[in-house]
């Protein structure tokens, strides 16, 4: 910025919709204070982000029989079915990628522990994978690279997608003043060799951004993106990702700053246009925390239940036609942090994220996305 316990499985009549969509007559649009009539759409994306054991390195190569033991629990919630339909391995620091560095934990820009075995071993259950290029700690390297040969840069990651059979996820967080000429010649290099695809059956041709949490932070790369990358007339990412705040979010936070996305700030100079509810996936954490938390443990008492009425309804305003946003991504399984809390034994999570696979009955493997 988790497995070999198995725990009971909540049946879907936990949850206040089921998949198939129905009818909220008062779906509140929270942070507005208004109620309206949405139609509640399934959730599409129910995947997490994957930090490896030590601290979203992978800098080490690990066996198949070591990773499973602290991940079991992502492809088998229990009843033999996988807790989420994507993983996301993170991170690859930019700047070695463009100059293909090989050192003790990286071969040729990519870090060793991210090897076509672990790939498979989430594709092999209808889980689909990708990689996260950047991260928090890698800011100044996408700034480095951006300048230098941003071209050259996404033409390698190109072809590192191709490689591993994967899509591509940018999360680059200069708050202050991105380089977006710099990443718009990252992203029509890596476009020129993975098209453009809304059926969703290329893998490589899945390439996303992360933005904040709501519009207040990441500003200028959230304005840019919303208007020029994530429109439904002439997409050219697939999605964005609300990443998570600082802190848990409470249920009600949680939606205002997922609200701010589709309402837009047009009091912002340049105002940052309304985003599609189809065009993004909201997040929460499930460690890296100093406690174990109910969206890991306990999906009858976790943010994703609470919130999966809101997430699956709310209405577009001003951008997009279908009601209800496209999922939700977790952070972090296995160690986001050496500090807080795992998703490795004893701590695994199909209790919560397991669970609400299951209530809310989502698809495995990934259906193609909402365009509009």
């Amino acid at each position: 910025m988790r497995m070999l316990m198995r725990k009971p499985i909540l049946p879907a009549a936990t949850v206040l919709l089921a998949a198939t969509a129905l009818t909220l007559t008062a779906a509140t649009r929270s942070g507005t204070g208004t109620a309206q009539a949405a139609t509640a759409t399934p959730i599409q994306i129910y995947g997490a982000w994957h930090c490896s054991n030590d601290g979203c390195a992978w800098g080490t190569v690990r066996t198949i029989a070591d990773f499973d033991a602290n991940n079991h629990w992502l492809i088998d919630r229990g009843d033999g079915k996988p807790s989420v339909n994507l993983v996301v391995l993170s991170f690859v620091n930019p700047v070695k990628l463009l100059n293909s560095t090989t050192d003790g934990a990286d071969a040729n820009g990519v870090p060793v522990g991210m090897t076509s075995d672990i790939v498979n071993y989430f594709t092999s259950h209808g889980i689909r994978a990708m990689l996260s290029i950047g991260g928090i700690t890698y800011v100044s390297d996408w700034d480095a690279v951006l300048t230098q040969n941003p071209t050259l840069l996404g033409q390698k990651a190109a072809a590192l997608a191709t490689q591993l059979g994967v899509g591509i996820e940018i999360d680059y967080e200069n708050s202050s003043s991105p380089n977006l000429t710099g990443l718009g010649s990252f992203i029509s290099a890596y476009r020129a060799a993975h098209p453009y695809d809304a059926t969703g059956a290329d893998p490589t041709a899945r390439l996303t951004i992360d933005v904040a949490a709501g519009d207040r932070y990441l500003i200028a790369l959230d304005q840019y993106a919303t208007a020029n990358w994530l429109t439904t007339s002439n997409p050219v990412l697939d999605y964005a990702n609300a990443m998570v705040p600082s802190k848990q979010p409470s249920t009600s936070s949680a939606e205002s700053n997922w609200l701010e996305h589709v309402d837009g700030k047009p009091n912002y100079a340049p105002p940052i246009a309304p985003l599609a509810p189809a065009k993004f996936t909201g997040s929460l954490f499930i460690a890296g925390t100093s406690q174990i938390l109910p969206e890991c443990n306990n999906f009858s008492a976790s943010l994703q239940s609470s919130t999966s009425a809101w997430v699956q309804s709310v209405a577009p305003a001003g951008a997009g036609t279908t009601d209800g946003m496209l999922g939700y991504m977790f952070w972090a399984a296995d160690t986001p942090s050496t500090r807080g809390k795992t998703t490795d034994p004893p701590n695994t999570c199909q209790g919560g994220v397991g669970a609400g696979s299951s209530a809310l009955n989502v698809p495995i493997p990934m259906p193609p996305l909402r365009q509009q």
